[in-house]
């Protein structure tokens, strides 16, 4: 049955753990390098602005939108968003952040496969990711109550989950990817210099962790659920 103690959400604490050190590791790190401020001055904006030029995307307008970290390229809109932090400063932190978002950019021009299938997966995830739980959650409130269409509902529920698992996993290799580029840029451009790499490639490592712990999260979840789903059956 699905009552009493779950001993399965013990599988969940490192993954918690993971998440909590990785979000505090990019917001310590971010704040330190974003007391450093490169030697040629180059701002996030102009940053941004010399890597969509130099690979052929000048359309690409670079928009200020309000918020920390909220910087973003909106392939759907084919736009670049910096945060006034971001686009104004000329610090590693900020011109790392904004050759991230413009690796996005040089994704979406050169086609890369798996921001494709990312895109093409938003949609659906937006759905499944609200209403999986509510569904898994009425599932078992009916399997406690003696009904067999519980079980449907809940493994409905497990299967929609697993769609947000994959994407996920899709997300890593595209944000990877993004950074990769963005030091490959930075430096072909010559908009920082050696030492100001190595903080930059610690900004966008420590960004990274954020993604891992997402996917690690969800996939234990996953795992959980069929394990309940096993024990229960």
């Amino acid at each position: 049955m699905f009552y009493g103690f779950d001993p399965t959400f013990i599988i969940l604490i490192p993954a918690i753990i993971f998440t909590v050190y990785a979000q505090r590791k990019v917001q310590s790190t971010y704040a330190a390098y974003s007391r450093v401020a490169t030697r040629k001055g180059i701002t996030g904006g102009q940053t941004a602005r010399m890597i969509l030029n130099s690979n052929g995307m000048g359309h690409v307008p670079i928009e200020i939108v309000p918020g920390n970290l909220t910087d973003n390229y909106d392939p759907t809109k084919d736009v670049m968003h910096l945060s006034e932090g971001t686009h104004n400063s000329s610090s590693v932190a900020a011109v790392a952040v904004a050759a991230h978002e413009s690796g996005h950019a040089m994704q979406d021009g050169s086609n890369y496969a798996f921001l494709k299938l990312r895109i093409a997966m938003v949609p659906a995830v937006n759905v499944v990711s609200a209403i999986s739980m509510p569904v898994i959650m009425i599932g078992i409130i009916l399997v406690c109550a003696g009904q067999a269409m519980g079980g449907s509902l809940f493994n409905i529920g497990v299967i929609m989950f697993a769609v947000v698992v994959l994407f996920h996993t899709v997300t890593l290799p595209v944000e990877f990817d993004a950074s990769k580029r963005a030091l490959q840029q930075l430096v072909a451009l010559d908009i920082v210099d050696e030492s100001e790499v190595r903080g930059a490639r610690k900004v966008l490592s420590a960004a990274a962790m954020t993604y891992v712990a997402a996917l690690s999260v969800s996939l234990l979840t996953l795992i959980r659920l069929l394990l309940i789903r096993g024990n229960n059956s």
